[in-house]
């Protein structure tokens, strides 16, 4: 072999530094798509968008009634911040019409706690139980809940499609219960009127009061939303 052909075949040699810079490239590369990958698949294919996640916390749903109220102070079950407790009208999971140790069902007014009484009993032989998710709240609790709707909903006017002030609110007279789960107040506009137990908002499937005159001449028609009931005007 002659020394042309030596140096022809001689392998060229990459400089080390390079060499090392070519290995930062792909490594910083590398190191980048790593971070945005888990991040937007997750957020993609595991969590939900920020409207979806809003309306899970207010117990809303797409195209149907939810069958829970959006109790915003009560958190995503039945948890209570802050100072307020049971003492102002929240209840725990699962309370029933007969629990009589939580202020949210005994400062009731007595003929609705009766007439839900009577309901429920009827209603268990049906194989159906009513849970409380709201009844009486104090003052301080439901302007809690209208605050908390405002900065959820975005202005006054839509949260007041669903929370009241303190100062015209059913639950804060007493008058007022909120029924779960859907199967209870399936149950209810079927054979409500029966018990003088009347829906009042068409949006809020959950929401009973009292109406003596409905065992005899059916419930009143219901209003769109609060906004719509006088009572609410004032």
């Amino acid at each position: 072999m002659t020394y042309s052909e030596t140096a022809r075949t001689k392998p060229r040699r990459i400089p080390k530094i390079l060499l090392a810079g070519l290995l930062v490239v792909i490594a910083t590369i590398a190191t980048a798509a790593g971070c945005r990958s888990p991040a937007s698949s997750s957020w993609s294919a595991a969590s939900p968008s920020p409207a979806d996640v809003r309306r899970g916390e207010l117990g809303e749903t797409d195209g149907a009634s939810p069958d829970r109220a959006p109790v915003l102070g009560e958190g995503r079950r039945g948890e209570h911040h802050g100072a307020l407790g049971e003492a102002d009208g929240a209840v725990p999971d699962g309370a029933t019409v007969f629990d009589n140790d939580l202020p949210g069902v005994a400062n009731l007014d007595a003929d609705l706690l009766g007439a839900l009484r009577k309901a429920a009993t009827d209603a268990a032989a049906d194989g159906v139980e009513f849970h409380v998710n709201s009844g009486w709240r104090s003052a301080e609790y439901q302007n809690r809940l209208l605050g908390e709707a405002v900065s959820t909903y975005g202005s006054e006017e839509e949260a007041a499609r669903w929370v009241a002030t303190a100062k015209t609110s059913p639950h804060v007279s007493g008058d007022a219960v909120d029924i779960g789960p859907s199967d209870a107040t399936t149950w209810l506009s079927r054979h409500g009127a029966d018990y003088g137990l009347c829906q009042i908002y068409r949006n809020e499937s959950w929401h009973y009061e009292l109406r003596p005159e409905a065992m005899d001449n059916s419930c009143p028609p219901m209003y769109a939303d609060p906004t719509q009931d006088p009572r609410m005007q004032q």
